[in-house]
């Protein structure tokens, strides 16, 4: 096989698959589970022999990689500078919840458990959605979250911190009388 058969190859499987994870949704870009890691896995094993056909050399293995590598160079640079089109490829970002209420309907389309979206807001350090103002499945496949302003837990310490200031300043104000009872002390 040529080398521009094996570069052709390899265009051809690189363009089908970003299509294929385009319609598959972000979901299959960010928020792997065990069935879609073996997926992908299972595909990258499959689209092997297609790229360089029987060539097993490591001549034919570098002119595959280097031309995925290059020709990936290629295609982030031109739908970095085409905005428009860019958003046609990578898609737009799903709100998956707002002012604190989860969008069911758009867990469902993008195939997000409410576990998974549970799973991922602790990752992230938030213990329960509640606290969630929204969330969003970002183009990239990342989940991102928005807190409540404040918090539960922002205002429970606030409290705690109001109270010390006033237990501070009742303890300095005890302490000042007592030195002026002290014997001693001038008034």
């Amino acid at each position: 096989m040529s080398i521009a058969e094996k570069i052709l190859r390899t265009l051809v499987v690189y363009f089908f698959l970003l299509v294929g994870l385009r319609l598959a949704g972000k979901r299959e870009l960010g928020q792997l589970n065990p069935f879609d890691l073996v997926v992908l896995l299972l595909l990258s094993n499959t689209v092997q022999n297609a790229i360089i056909g029987p060539d097993d050399t490591l001549t034919g293995g570098l002119i595959g990689a280097s031309t995925l590598l290059v020709v990936n160079w290629i295609v982030v640079r031109f739908l970095y500078s085409h905005p428009g089109l860019d958003k046609i490829v990578e898609g737009e970002s799903d709100c998956l919840i707002r002012d604190g209420e989860i969008l069911y309907d758009n867990l469902k389309r993008e195939t997000i458990s409410l576990s998974e979206l549970q799973l991922a807001a602790r990752k992230q350090g938030i213990q329960n959605l509640k606290y969630v103002e929204s969330a969003m499945l970002e183009v990239g496949g990342a989940l991102t979250f928005v807190l409540k302003e404040p918090t539960e837990h922002e205002e429970h310490l606030q409290k705690i911190l109001s109270r010390l200031e006033t237990i501070a300043a009742t303890q300095s104000e005890l302490s000042g009388r007592l030195d002026e009872l002290r014997p001693g002390s001038a008034h």
